[in-house]
């Protein structure tokens, strides 16, 4: 089941001490990908993600975009049927952030795979997403397509709208000083 599934985290995965090829040689070992295919995998993630010039470059000296686009090419190298990917474009510029969702799109086109992301950004929602779910206090509040979901809200509504809608417009608070300083502790050391 797990090889079914490509997965990007939210935190930096990819090795800043290796070079990009590096990284995708050992996610597809990591994936049993055989050696015979492995090399042209590569190559095509690498084509594909638009790394080609940077391959043989540590991963380190890379920008936030490349490196998230790294980390999507290791997580589509052994062909998933779904892609989970966990606020792929927190912290990127918006040339960066645009060439993720160009990617994003043409990945659902061209290897028919399902994507599934999480985002606070509702534009981003609006662009990427066929089906979304708004989830509120760890439930999910309301499904559907997007341009349904802002018109049951009213005309010119925006996803924003939506969410303020279906989520009653006030913020929660949840959690502790602690917990939030173990989860920025934990990001710290993983990424």
């Amino acid at each position: 089941m797990r090889r079914r599934i490509g997965y990007v985290p939210q935190v930096l995965s990819a090795d800043g001490g290796l070079t990009g090829y590096e990284n995708l040689k050992l996610s597809a070992k990591l994936y049993g990908i055989p050696g015979d295919v492995r090399k042209q995998r590569i190559a095509d993630a690498l084509s594909f993600m638009g790394l080609q010039d940077a391959a043989n470059k540590l991963v380190k000296n890379y920008s936030g975009g490349m490196i998230r686009r790294l980390e999507v090419a290791q997580a589509m190298l052994h062909r998933p049927a779904v892609l989970v990917l966990d606020e792929p474009t927190v912290g990127l510029d918006p040339i960066a952030r645009q060439t993720v969702w160009e990617r994003l799109l043409e990945l659902r086109r061209d290897f028919e795979m399902t994507v599934l992301l999480t985002t606070h950004a509702m534009e981003e929602a609006d662009a990427l997403c066929d089906t979304l779910a708004i989830m509120h206090l760890g439930k999910v509040a309301v499904v559907g397509k997007p341009e349904e979901l802002k018109a049951s809200v009213g005309e010119g509504a925006t996803l924003n709208d939506v969410f303020s809608f279906y989520s009653g417009g006030v913020i929660h608070e949840q959690g502790d000083y602690r917990g939030v300083r173990q989860s920025r502790r934990t990001a710290s050391r993983l990424g």
